[in-house]
């Protein structure tokens, strides 16, 4: 018995007779459709709601909490208070909210989404604008609004009066398409209500408009606070040296600051009765950009600042935030050496104004250093603006009618020469715990009055000056953030109060002179208000008041 006869084999088989992947798909053009749909749904209109609630969300905890940018004294205080959950929210960055990764990382893919959905959008509301209406519907009787009526009139002069209340080709009318069909059949489509995809789209654009010139205000803009006196004292813009506090944008170094110059010449503030600030105003004057390159020293151009009323000048505002007073004292050494010291003291009580501060002086004349920083002095203690008498200085009204100083006298090193940043509003405690820094005195002083050491060191509390606290902000992107917001307004409003809505209107000759006139009307939106206005231009065409009878029109209307 023979074997059966085996088949030949076959060739090996080669790339192009491989069989393809699972789908039909390569690994190419799977990973493009993963690309393409992740595209497709990060530039949806509910994408990117969605990105815009999460960005609102996430804001939050930058409006409910402290945060360092703002106030570190704050942070500080609520890690002191909630020592348990305060670590916590520190991680996630709760406490630095708008510089945290996830905060960017929900900003940017708002931005992407928004740019991404408004560039189709924004051609397609294009195409649509410099599109004619969709042609008349062949059955005009299924639409939400219709209506149709014989006239004995002929079909030309139905469609001029159509046209005339239509105003089509106006600025304010109709915007409409006519067409001629067989057996003298005329049709009219007309639409209105283009502007409010337009005012969408402004809408929308603005939004993005609004986004960036924030960002740019962040990125370049800056914002510092300044103490200066009002006596006559001077703050110059020229560094950020000047500043008691700054905060650059991610682009400032502060070396390229424009220049300008403000002069407090004096300070005013009233008051309510039971003590709440009225009105803070400062007469300054001023010296912008120019007059301070040009070196005219001067000529000041005099400015009233008050709460709200900023002084704007080279593209920065400052403005008038907070006030307060500056003991000045004088001490005499035994040897006739003289120096007078006069700096701000921090309120304690905003209502009183009752304040605490430091007053520190270095004896002149002394080279060796250790003797020079075992004599130097500081004045501590609470200024009373009117004070209430007695051993216990405080204060019961923030302004100054009756000041009084509790002042403790100091005297050793105040470590200044350690090279560690010290507070103006106080000593360094460690240097009164380890001894280094010793009382040596304690008194209440009014004006003019003096108090003396035990080695014949007088310090006389002389007078007090009135101090402002400036603050300046630089952000180029403000202008760009007004118009943006009004126009965020513009759009919406023409978004919500503008509707959308067709109008067609058929003529078919009926003989002798009557035509069959047929309109039908479609809402674009979900806005109640067309059915009346539909009415209104059924009537306008369909019930003419010169109509010899009611046989010779027999509207017919639906919703």
């Amino acid at each position: 018995m023979s074997s059966p006869p085996t088949a030949p084999p076959s060739p090996p088989r080669t790339a192009q007779d491989a069989e393809p992947p699972a789908g039909g798909r390569t690994p190419v053009r799977r990973v493009l459709a993963f690309l393409r749909n992740t595209w497709r749904g990060l530039t949806s209109m509910r994408t990117a709601l969605v990105l815009l609630f999460l960005l609102a969300l996430a804001s939050l905890p930058g409006a409910l909490l402290p945060q360092r940018s703002l106030n570190q004294q704050l942070v500080d205080q609520y890690f002191a208070d909630y020592p348990t959950l305060a670590p916590w929210l520190d991680r996630v960055g709760a406490f630095d909210v708008f510089a945290t990764p996830w905060f960017a990382a929900i900003y940017l893919l708002l931005m992407i989404s928004l740019c991404g959905c408004l560039l189709p959008r924004s051609l397609e509301g294009v195409r649509n604008a410099r599109s004619v209406p969709v042609a008349t519907p062949r059955n005009l009787a299924r639409l939400p609004h219709h209506a149709s009526a014989t006239l004995d009139e002929d079909a030309d002069a139905v469609m001029d009066r159509v046209r005339s209340r239509l105003r089509v080709g106006s600025r304010f009318g109709w915007r409409g398409a006519e067409s001629t069909h067989e057996q003298g059949v005329r049709s009219l489509s007309a639409e209105k209500g283009y502007l409010r995809e337009t005012g969408n789209l402004v809408f929308h654009i603005s939004l993005v408009g609004l986004l960036v010139g924030i960002a740019v205000g962040k990125l370049v803009g800056y914002e510092g606070q300044v103490v200066v006196l009002a006596n006559g004292s001077q703050f110059c813009n020229a560094s950020i040296l000047g500043y008691d506090s700054f905060r650059p944008g991610l682009q400032v170094d502060g070396t390229d600051l424009q220049p300008f110059c403000v002069r407090i010449n004096g300070f005013t503030a009233s008051y309510l009765p039971n003590g709440q600030p009225d009105t803070y105003r400062a007469d300054i004057g001023y010296q912008d950009t120019e007059q301070v390159e040009s070196g005219d020293a001067d000529t000041w151009s005099p400015f009233e600042l008050a709460v709200n009323h900023p002084l704007r000048l080279d593209g920065s505002r400052v403005y008038l935030t907070d006030h307060g007073y500056a003991p000045r004292f004088t001490v005499t050494w035994p040897d006739g050496e003289q120096r007078t010291g006069e700096i701000q003291w921090q309120p304690v009580d905003r209502t009183t104004l009752l304040s605490q501060g430091a007053t520190k002086f270095e004896r002149p004349g002394i080279a060796d250093d250790a003797q020079r920083q075992k004599s130097s002095l500081a004045i501590t203690g609470l200024f009373a603006p009117t004070s209430s008498g007695g051993d216990v200085v405080t204060s019961t009204y923030p302004e100054m009618r009756n000041p009084e100083v509790a002042i403790d006298v100091l005297r050793g090193d105040l470590g200044l020469d350690d090279g560690r940043g010290q507070s103006i509003y106080s000593v360094d405690q460690a240097q009164v715990d380890s001894g280094a820094l010793v009382r040596v005195a304690r008194a209440n002083l009014v004006p003019g009055e003096s108090t003396t050491l035990d080695d014949g060191t007088v310090i006389r509390f002389d007078d007090v000056t009135q101090y402002v606290v400036l603050q300046v902000s630089h952000d180029p992107g403000q202008t760009s953030v007004l118009v943006f917001a009004i126009l965020i307004l513009l759009g919406l409003g023409m978004s919500l109060s503008i509707k959308r809505r067709r109008f067609w209107v058929r003529v078919t000759p009926a003989g002798d002179g009557r035509t069959l006139v047929e309109l039908g009307g479609l809402a674009r939106t979900d806005q109640a208000g067309y059915g009346e206005e539909f009415d209104r231009l059924r009537a306008d065409l369909l019930e003419r008041p010169d109509a010899p009878g009611p046989d010779s029109a027999t509207p017919e209307k639906d919703g």
